[in-house]
């Protein structure tokens, strides 16, 4: 009995627990603190604040949104204070920027930084969820909010004799906070996704040889990336309520809209200028060139030709230029990537290509790779093989539900859950951008806050009506489920089945499209509608 009193002595209670201090947690809590008046603790297994952008310091990394929307618009006094320097900006910026705003908001006096969470189950007869730390401390709160990241479980994939590789190798989502020196030494990367976009060109400058492994060919865009004007910086600030709109009114969150025109109503010349004057314009607004890029097959075909014309004429050597091109999968059916002289790269005479399609990866020896026609000597490896998206951050804790549910086992077929906001078992549980949202279809800041502004006006209502509970029902589950698929199925989205998007990156993970391809807008109003009826679909308790 003493033991137990100890026990509970030692736990710390709040109103509110979060978990994750990036661009969700940390506005998660300034609208439960600033604005509830709650007594909150978030709890970040980091340093610091920052999020995907605190660990993700590779070179190259860079954010693929345009810099005056990748950022909070809920304050218009935080949008005239801070500038951004680049269309682009680096992760130095956005963490600068993301730590600018906990220092403004004074949110740090409540995270607790390198605190893992290692459990969290809900109590029934008190209604509480009990949360655990790798450390052994215990926090307690009637609710708890995951604000954990889509983007935060690396995957390192299982080669056989990585661990008798006497070189070093890294992941780009768990970069050294130092840096990596690569002057004079023979490098492999393995991945060719977005992130392996940005870092490869970087590589290629400083090491005396880089080796990029590609199992899956991959479109991008140039960013076209500039410093911003002191004409366009006032423009931002002066404009703030008319770019807050677009972002509300845009289907992904950015600050521009798709064309109203038809690939398939354009004659070749004329797709031929348009295409023309998105690739100059660069970045994610080629893929609104026209409104049906995503929607028709044909139209996308039209992009993607055009793009892997591009490719051709951009790398030299015929036979490397073939193996860039050979993309199997629609336009934008995977995240699009955009780039600073991606495959200008290959043009380097210290860069080669090696297509793990016809010659896969057997292993990785002492001293290099082995694929299945030769050795490759190397000094260091870089895996840019992303995430064990969506699911992976949540499921990596040990999170039960009503009864001692298990989310690994509730998800065990795949995510299932309602509005990508709560899952059935799991009352007062909260997911920031979960899976069945908009989320990384998105730009993420516009998502996040549309969530954390749902959540936040969902416990001021529960609190104000005296309810303990909310907890979304099976019934609602199911039929959002159903949904997502549905309006997935209206997209060439499925036509890239091997996409992270699907979970087709980690082994064994159910294949099952995650995010809600319906359009950022149409979602809030699906969102506003619930909560005007009194929150249809959840029950209050």
């Amino acid at each position: 009995m003493a033991n137990d009193v100890t026990t509970d002595i030692s736990v710390q209670t709040f109103d509110a627990l979060v978990v994750g201090a990036g661009f969700s947690g940390l506005y998660q809590l300034h609208r439960l603190r600033d604005d509830l008046g709650l007594r909150v603790k978030v709890l970040e297994r980091a340093g610091d604040v920052g999020g995907t952008w605190y660990w993700n310091r590779y070179p190259g990394a860079r954010c693929d949104s345009e810099s005056h929307s990748y950022c909070y618009m809920f304050s218009k006094e935080l949008v005239e204070e801070w500038e951004w320097s680049e269309r682009y900006p680096g992760q130095p910026e956005v963490l600068g920027y993301l730590n600018h705003v906990a220092d403004r908001f004074d949110l740090r006096r409540d995270i607790q930084f390198e605190t893992s969470v290692s459990s969290a189950r809900f109590d029934a007869e008190r209604t509480l969820w009990r949360v655990e730390t790798a450390g052994g401390e215990v926090f307690e709160a009637p609710f708890l909010i995951m604000a954990v990241g889509c983007l935060s479980a690396a995957n390192v994939p299982d080669i056989p004799g990585l661990g008798d590789f006497r070189g070093r190798w890294y992941h780009t989502g768990q970069w050294p906070h130092e840096g990596v020196d690569f002057t004079g030494l023979r490098v492999g990367q393995i991945g060719t996704g977005s992130t392996g976009i940005q870092t490869a060109p970087l590589i290629a400058e400083q090491a005396a040889r880089l080796t990029v492994f590609q199992r899956t060919a991959n479109y991008s865009i140039p960013a076209r990336n500039h410093p911003l004007s002191e004409g366009f910086k006032r423009y931002v600030k002066e404009n703030h309520d008319e770019i807050r709109r677009m972002m509300h009114f845009s289907p992904n969150g950015h600050s521009f809209l798709p064309s109203d025109r038809s690939a398939l109503d354009s004659t070749p010349e004329e797709r031929e200028r348009v295409y023309e004057a998105a690739w100059e314009i660069g970045g994610l607004r080629f893929r609104t060139a026209y409104r049906d890029i995503i929607a028709s097959e044909a139209a996308n075909k039209t992009a993607a030709d055009f793009i892997k014309k591009k490719i051709r004429e951009i790398v030299k050597d015929p036979a490397t230029a073939e193996v860039l091109a050979d993309i199997d999968h629609p336009y934008g059916s995977k995240r699009p990537p955009i780039d600073t002289g991606y495959f200008e790269t290959f043009n380097r005479e210290n860069v080669s290509l090696v297509d793990l399609r016809a010659t896969p990866i057997e292993r990785v020896t002492e001293t290099g790779i082995r694929t299945t026609d030769r050795d490759y000597p190397l000094d260091a490896i870089v895996f840019a093989t992303g995430f064990d998206a969506m699911t992976g951050p949540l499921l990596r804790i040990d999170i039960q539900g009503r009864d001692g549910l298990p989310l690994r086992e509730v998800w065990k077929a795949g995510p299932h859950g309602y509005l990508g906001l709560q899952v059935p078992g799991f009352p007062n549980l909260f997911t920031v951008t979960g899976p069945g949202s908009p989320s990384v279809l998105c730009n993420m800041p516009v998502p996040i806050e549309q969530h954390v502004d749902w959540i936040t006006d969902c416990i001021r209502h529960l609190r104000g009506k005296g309810l303990a509970t909310i907890e979304a029902t099976e019934a609602a589950a199911r039929d959002w489920d159903r949904h997502v698929n549905d309006v997935a199925n209206q997209t060439v989205m499925p036509k890239a089945p091997h996409s992270w998007y699907f979970g087709a990156n980690i082994p064994g993970k159910p294949r099952q499209f995650m995010p809600y391809a319906g359009g950022m807008r149409r979602y809030r109003e699906i969102c506003a509608d619930i909560a005007a009826k009194g929150y249809a679909g959840f029950k209050l308790a």
